[in-house]
């Protein structure tokens, strides 16, 4: 899970690949209560999955992603406590890779339908065929920017998807565009 980089976790014991073993404390257990907590982890002692769970903190660098001079820090944690089960290198690799789905997702739900637009079809058969319809344009269009992108020599992601939609549906509006 993605935290905030502000969210205190004390560090228990550090690893070779850059993470680290923690504890989160459920925000209920508060002053002495919680110091008693993370000083049980410390020690080793058993915790109440209740109050307190071991986890293990990954925290990496993105570099100035939106041009504005800004790097942003990422704070992971996992259950997953031995870097040989899931290097935290991996594991940064795959929480990237989730967010691009999340991206795609978004860009299915907003760009292409518009906020709170509800499919029209009424049938089973309709409905599937609208998905498809949606999935088929948003393909189309990802490789549209791909293709500039790559003709332009810059990366991908730089491509705002939204201003892609805006363009597109632009052109198709224009009975020039296409010969009868």
């Amino acid at each position: 899970w993605r935290v905030k980089a502000d969210l205190r976790l004390p560090p228990l014991r550090f690893h070779s690949d850059g993470s680290y073993v923690s504890v989160l404390v459920n925000p209920t257990v508060r002053g002495g209560a919680r110091r008693g907590v993370i000083e049980a982890a410390r020690a080793g002692g058993e915790l109440d999955p209740d109050r307190a769970r071991l986890v293990r903190v990954v925290e990496y660098t993105v570099p100035d992603r939106d041009g504005d001079g800004k790097e942003e820090v990422i704070c992971l944690i996992t259950t997953i406590t031995e870097p040989g089960a899931a290097p935290a290198e991996r594991l940064a690799a795959v929480y990237h890779e989730r967010w691009e789905h999340e991206i795609g997702n978004k860009q299915l739900k907003t760009a292409l339908r518009g906020p709170g637009r509800v499919l029209r079809s009424h049938s089973p058969d309709m409905v599937r065929q609208e998905i498809y319809g949606y999935l088929l344009t948003h393909h189309a269009l990802s490789a549209l920017i791909c293709r500039a992108a790559t003709e332009a020599d810059i990366d991908p992601d730089r491509v705002k998807f939204t201003r892609t939609v805006r363009v597109v549906r632009r052109r198709l509006a224009d009975p020039a565009a296409f010969s009868p």
